[in-house]
This record gives structure tokens, sequence and C-alpha cells, in this order.
């Protein structure tokens, strides 16, 4: 991205993006491998996960508001001008 965080160079934006969707395909593959594994080893019954899918989406979701939040909070609370969302983080 450009030094005065204008408008982000596509390329590297582009990059960012397909990088984020291989790290998640590779994530998902290897959830899906050890949900198997602990189904074949009778650890888990088939539907025990999407049973317990809920309550961990809950936890999950908290747990990613509050890292959301610590991050906005640093991009927000910099003293440099150029920062993303100086100004929208000081509104709240």
């Amino acid at each position: 991205m450009s030094e005065n965080f204008g408008i982000p160079d596509p390329e590297r934006l582009a990059g960012l993006v397909f990088e984020l969707a291989s790290q998640l395909h590779a994530e998902r593959a290897r959830r899906i491998a050890l949900e198997q594994a602990l189904v074949s080893a009778g650890v888990l019954a088939a539907g025990d996960v999407e049973a317990a899918a809920p309550a961990a989406r809950s936890e999950t979701s908290a747990a990613l508001d509050r890292a959301m939040h610590g991050l906005l909070r640093v991009m927000a609370e910099s003293t440099d001008p150029r920062t993303p969302i100086r100004h929208e983080g000081r509104a709240r």
C-alpha cells in the first residue's frame, strides 16, 4: 500500500486477498481432516461437530470482537495523522 495510506496498490491488495484465501483454504482442509480423524477414531460421532458449532461460534465471535476492537484501537489511537481511521476512531 502507498506510504501515505491513500488508495492501496491494486496488485498488493489482490495479493493479500489471494494469500488470505489460500490460508483459509488450508485451515479449512486441516479442520475437516481433524474432524474426520476424530470420527474415524470413535472420539466423536458424525454429528457432534455440527451440534457443538453454535456454542463455539458464540465463543469465537466474542474473541473476534475483542481482537478487532484491539486492532482498531491501535489504528485509531495513533498520533500519526496518516493513520487510516484516526479520525473515525476518536469520534466513538
